[in-house]
């Protein structure tokens, strides 16, 4: 599934609170980078927003989920694209 369409599904309404969307983009970087920069945009961003990850660490595709399970926030999608993982992270509350 490509980005694009993903991002109109979401745009239609993947349930909950609306907020706007923020990219993030680690490709490059690695552990535990991806990780902090995901919890610097989590912090800063309000309830219902959206961060975009993209990374090409293959330690995300643990490292995110956990993070996400951690922290209580939703993970709305996880598709890789090639070298590219890309990771959809709601903040809640």
């Amino acid at each position: 599934m490509s980005n694009e369409r993903f991002e109109q599904s979401f745009d239609e309404g993947v349930g909950g609170q609306q907020g706007k969307e923020i990219r993030l983009d680690t490709c490059g970087l690695y552990c535990p980078e991806p990780v902090m920069m995901l919890h610097n945009a989590v912090r800063d961003a309000t309830a219902g927003d959206v961060i975009v990850v993209l990374a090409t660490d293959p330690a995300t595709t643990r490292d995110i989920p956990k993070f996400c399970n951690f922290l209580g926030h939703k993970l709305l999608r996880q598709v890789q694209e090639g070298e590219i993982y890309w990771y959809w992270v709601k903040k809640v509350g």
